[in-house]
C-alpha cells in the first residue's frame, strides 16, 4: 500500500517521525498551521519518483520544495535561494547529506 505519491506507508510513517523540521532550511513543522512556511511537503532528494525508500524520501517546507523543483541537490545548494536562506551542505539534515554522499538507487525486486 502507498500514498497518492507512491510512497510506501511504512516509509511515510518513518519519515513523518524522523522529519519534524524541513530537511533543508530547518523550519519547524506545525500540523495545525496553514502557513506555507511551516507546512511539510514530500520531497524526493534524488529527483526520481521511482526511488521511494526512506533514504530518498524526506519532508521539506513548501518554499524549499518549490525552489528546488527538479534541480540536482548539488546545483540547488549553489542557488541564490539557498544563499539567501543560508542553506549549506553543513546545515542540511543528515538524510540529505547521506543521499549526496551515497545517492539512493532504484531497488530491483
Amino acid at each position: 500500500m502507498a500514498n497518492k505519491w507512491g510512497i510506501p506507508i511504512d516509509v511515510e510513517i518513518f519519515v513523518k517521525e524522523r522529519d519534524k523540521n524541513c530537511v533543508y532550511c530547518g523550519v519547524e513543522f506545525f500540523e495545525s498551521n496553514d502557513s506555507r512556511k511551516s507546512k511539510p511537503s514530500w520531497e524526493h532528494i534524488v529527483n526520481d519518483i521511482r526511488i521511494n525508500g526512506k533514504d530518498n524520501i524526506a519532508l521539506c517546507c513548501i518554499s524549499c520544495n518549490a525552489s528546488k523543483g527538479a534541480k540536482l541537490i548539488e546545483d540547488w545548494l549553489q542557488s541564490e535561494y539557498c544563499k539567501r536562506k543560508n542553506i549549506t551542505i553543513d546545515n542540511i539534515a543528515t538524510v540529505v547529506k547521506e543521499a549526496i554522499a551515497n545517492p539512493p538507487k532504484i531497488k530491483n525486486n
